[in-house]
């Protein structure tokens, strides 16, 4: 069985992707919670870190909504590195560089054991 990686309530877990959600960015507490340098994210898919359980629907939605403007947010099954996972509560919304350049944004904070039991249920029943 994996091990979960349980976030502390003081973890804020940063990300920035391209707007075809290749990371650009990644902040400490990123790198230390999925177990990678941040040689290893930059340039990558987000996607790196989805976990198997987490249904496609989910990520649908998700990407619906930051490509119509508007902001996200769910409960979501992350993977470690080295085959662990991690739950978060995601806000991700999109936003422009100095450029103009189209980004999206993705702030991660620990969910509550209630919001993991939820989406555990709630996942159950998407595909």
């Amino acid at each position: 069985m994996s091990q979960e990686v349980k976030l502390s309530i003081d973890t804020m877990i940063v990300s920035e992707t391209d707007a075809k959600g290749n990371i650009i960015f990644a902040n400490s507490d990123f790198c230390d919670i999925a177990g990678y340098t941040i040689e290893e994210l930059i340039g990558k898919p987000h996607n790196i870190v989805r976990h198997k359980d987490m249904p496609k629907a989910a990520f649908e939605d998700l990407w619906k909504t930051v490509k119509d403007g508007k902001i996200w947010n769910g409960i979501v099954k992350n993977k470690t590195k080295n085959g662990g996972y991690y739950w978060v509560n995601a806000t991700a919304y999109p936003s422009k560089n100095e450029k103009g350049e189209l980004r999206y944004i993705s702030v991660r904070i620990k969910p509550t054991d209630k919001e993991i039991e939820d989406a555990i249920n709630l996942y159950k029943t998407l595909k």
